[in-house]
């Protein structure tokens, strides 16, 4: 998993509250359980004009003007703005998937739910919780300046505006090790690695048929 320190980048703005899991990524996609390729199906319903299949070229889809995504202003946008329980509705796990192919490295909200926010730490993605009125602030302040970017440190646990101004954020201690040193659970695993090495050779020659090993 990549690490997450600091990140600066532009801000998209999803002015929609409630968006549940199946609109980050609709079922039909959901056949794979690779971590890769969700990326142009994301909020599949909303950024085309058609039905998406599975597999299918998006290149040449038609796309629907009005979706904030498909804005040009916004190309290229590593942090999504959005309103309150963002990620609801099922646990799947692909919608952090889709939103970290897509670009996503940090999602700031007033409220998630809650096996979505647990989804995003162990993907790679850092999601902020800041209050109703500062996340308004922030919607206005992206609406009437093309181009805007935050700064997120990690470390500090602050999102910094353009102008300076400086907004703290509360993560869990041991969440916050895990995306500053880019550790999953299968890193974490990984970490203890001799230890485990070091277990199983004991266990096998104090136990060898479980091994299938006969003395």
């Amino acid at each position: 998993m990549e690490k997450f320190t600091s990140h600066k980048a532009l801000v998209a703005p999803l002015d929609r509250a409630n968006v549940d899991t199946d609109q980050i990524i609709p079922k039909q996609f959901l056949k794979s359980i690779k971590r890769s390729g969700f990326g142009p199906n994301l909020f599949d319903e909303w950024r085309y004009l058609d039905e998406g299949q599975p597999g299918q070229d998006c290149s040449n889809r038609p796309l629907n003007p009005d979706f904030i995504l498909n804005k040009g202003r916004y190309q290229g946008a590593e942090i999504l703005l959005a309103r309150q329980n963002f990620g609801c509705g099922s646990s799947r796990e692909h919608a952090p998937w889709a939103l970290l192919d897509y670009g996503f490295r940090c999602v700031i909200a007033p409220s998630y739910a809650d096996i979505f926010y647990n989804n995003c730490f162990k993907n790679g993605i850092l999601p902020v919780i800041l209050d109703d009125k500062i996340v308004n602030q922030l919607f206005e302040e992206t609406f009437v300046s093309e181009g805007y970017q935050l700064n997120i440190d990690l470390s500090s646990q602050t999102v910094q505006t353009p102008s300076g101004e400086s907004f703290s954020f509360e993560v869990d201690e041991f969440r916050k090790h895990c995306l500053l040193n880019g550790l999953d659970d299968i890193g974490l695993t990984l970490a203890d690695a001799d230890s485990i090495r070091s277990y199983e050779a004991k266990r096998k020659e104090t136990s060898p048929w479980l091994f299938g090993v006969v003395k």
